[in-house]
């Protein structure tokens, strides 16, 4: 298959902190990678954590991309060496329009100081979205009463659900700039990855409910409802999902094109559980759906449990509110839709990416408590 790279690569990972953004760092410097060994330039609103690969970026940009002025006063002198972009970054707000107006602004001022100088080396933007284009905006008090998810398993080519969606917004802003650059979509699920700075980090929410009620001695009950505990799901390890991202933005075929990003297999939550239960130690507690339990209520008051987790077992500094999302974790266990992604396009046009998902939990368990994350 024919690979458009030009001679020296240089990426910029807007979001490096992130679950995806850590995985894209290293594996730009692994010498097999498509492409060969890159340059890595990394932006993030704060100073990096200790447990971040910090010597693998040849360049930290320490940057708050809601800020014009800033954004283009930093980039801006770096469009003359930035190829590739690689936007993994993210603003939460339980309004989808605010969604859509923090994102769309974040998104449109590193490409405007990027693209400003006629010295302009950006060839390829890869974005980073979600399956919500399938489902809808399942965290927006409001809109997420309305929703009619599309039937699983979920296609690229489904149109947009007739819902606001600060992906569309920007898939749109990407899509004006196709005469001057490519891009790639990709639209992961539920992501398994080692960081305490991403939003949504469903995993670690997980492993923090786990580790607590093994803590305290409560049972570990599923926090979801009958229907997920039984039906199908899908996961994405970030390291298949920068893996496709990678192999998108150096393939010509892969240009302009949207792809869905899972590890290829699927689960039951009953089946998870199960894992989750032996990689921390607790004992497993079969569903009982007559039994109903509010895990955004049980876990309000744990935080301080969670201090003393950290303290005693001499962890990496962490605050309980700012590494977990109960509330997205209820919601989403609640959806009573089958959550799988079609890999046929992705396969069809070239990515052959896989992951085990039941051997992946113990392998990112295994990471986070190397970074000290986890006891």
């Amino acid at each position: 298959m024919e690979q458009a790279k030009p001679r020296q690569a240089v990426a910029l990972i807007v979001g490096v902190t992130g679950m995806v953004g850590v995985a894209i760092t290293e594996a730009l410097k692994q010498p097999t990678t498509l492409g060969g060994l890159w340059t890595v330039y990394g932006v993030s609103r704060r100073s990096l954590p200790t447990w971040f690969p910090s010597s693998l970026l040849d360049k930290h940009i320490m940057l708050d991309t809601l800020n014009q002025h800033q954004t283009h006063e930093i980039l801006a002198p770096l469009s003359s060496q930035i190829t590739h972009v690689f936007w993994v970054a993210l603003q939460v707000s339980e309004s989808e329009q605010v969604c859509i107006s923090l994102n769309s602004t974040m998104l449109s001022n590193v490409l405007n100081a990027l693209t400003s100088s006629p010295n302009s080396k950006l060839i390829h933007v890869t974005l980073q979205t979600g399956t919500k284009q399938y489902v809808g905006p399942v965290f927006d008090p409001t809109l997420s009463t309305q929703l009619i998810p599309h039937d699983s398993p979920f296609i690229e080519d489904y149109p947009r659900l007739p819902f606001p969606s600060f992906y569309h917004a920007l898939e749109d802003i990407l899509a004006s700039y196709s005469k001057s650059l490519a891009y790639s979509i990709h639209r992961p699920s539920m992501i398994i990855g080692a960081s305490t700075r991403s939003y949504f980090n469903i995993p670690l929410t997980l492993a923090v409910y786990a580790l607590v009620c093994k803590h305290q001695n409560y049972p570990f009950r599923y926090v979801g409802n009958k229907y997920s505990w039984e039906h199908f799901w899908d996961v994405s390890d970030a390291r298949v999902i920068v893996e496709q991202q990678i192999w998108a933005s150096v393939t010509d075929k892969a240009k302009n094109e949207a792809f869905n990003c899972t590890n290829g297999d699927v689960f039951t939550w009953k089946m998870i559980w199960k894992v989750l239960c032996d990689v921390f130690g607790v004992e497993f507690v079969p569903f009982d759906e007559k039994e109903k339990f509010d895990v955004v209520e049980f876990m309000k008051d744990k935080g301080e449990v969670w201090d003393r987790i950290v303290k005693e077992n001499g962890l990496y500094k962490t605050k309980m509110e700012e590494i977990t999302c109960f509330g997205p974790l209820d919601s989403l266990l609640k959806l009573e839709i089958q959550h799988v992604c079609s890999m046929n396009k992705s396969r069809e046009f070239g990515f052959q990416g896989y992951s085990n998902t039941l051997k992946s939990i113990p392998e990112w368990v295994h990471r986070l408590r190397q970074m000290k994350i986890l006891p």
